[in-house]
């Protein structure tokens, strides 16, 4: 995790620890700058970071604003830093089917840009939220960035595992919607009939380097799966 990354985050969990209501304004640039021990600019892309999440609001002239917090459980649509991460407001947990190294097929290799010799780890994970089925979640990784993943691993957040571990930072995503109806096999997964609808997210993840490292279908349950997006005038 880089730098302004890791005080946006030390200022996301102070605001959320200390319940701080929308509209409580917070420390000035100066103020963080001290109270955080690093660079303005540091502290600039941590803020312009929160203001991207939705988490507080920046006036000029006037100062840096808690802004209302999105209602719990929803998933920020427009977010790229990963499921458990938006979701840390509820309890969440995973039952995982496969983790296993595979030959990508054509479509995984054109997506991922992968070399003809490479190898994916292949992660197929059921998704939960409060106990609710949320999503099935088919992951590929490159195994020439992500070393090594196991069961124990992909239960719990893979991203979190990997800028920990691999030192790779997560720059942004490029996803794909379209609605469909699930066939037999996928409507099993999630405890539905065949036809019913779904919403299907495919997403491309890339380091901040612009290096794609992570390919994602994740097909949403209808009933329990809630969205937002928080916009923000910049």
């Amino acid at each position: 995790m880089v730098k302004y990354q890791n005080v946006a985050k030390k200022i996301k969990q102070m605001i959320y620890q200390q319940q701080l209501s929308k509209g409580t304004q917070l420390a000035n640039i100066d103020g963080l700058i001290n109270q955080y021990q690093v660079s303005r600019s540091t502290i600039i892309k941590a803020l312009n970071c929160l203001e991207r999440q939705g988490v507080i609001y920046q006036v000029q002239g006037s100062g840096i604003f808690v802004r209302e917090r999105k209602k719990r459980g929803y998933l920020s649509f427009l977010q790229s830093h990963g499921f458990t991460v938006d979701l840390d407001d509820v309890y969440g947990s995973s039952k995982v089917f496969n983790v296993d190294i595979i030959k990508p097929s054509a479509r995984v290799k054109e997506n991922l840009q992968c070399g003809d010799s490479e190898h994916v780890y292949f992660v197929k994970r059921l998704r939960y939220v409060d106990d609710k089925l949320y999503c099935l979640e088919q992951s590929y990784y490159r195994k020439k960035l992500i070393c090594y993943l196991n069961t124990d691993i992909v239960e719990r957040s893979i991203f979190s595992y990997i800028q920990e571990n691999y030192n790779i930072n997560i720059g942004f995503s490029d996803k794909y919607f379209q609605v469909i109806k699930l066939d037999a096999n996928i409507a099993k997964y999630l405890g539905l009939q065949a036809g019913d609808p779904a919403l299907c997210v495919e997403e491309i993840f890339y380091t901040s380097s612009g290096e794609p490292f992570d390919f994602s279908k994740i097909i949403y349950h209808y009933e329990n799966a809630r969205f937002c997006i928080q916009n923000h005038s910049k």
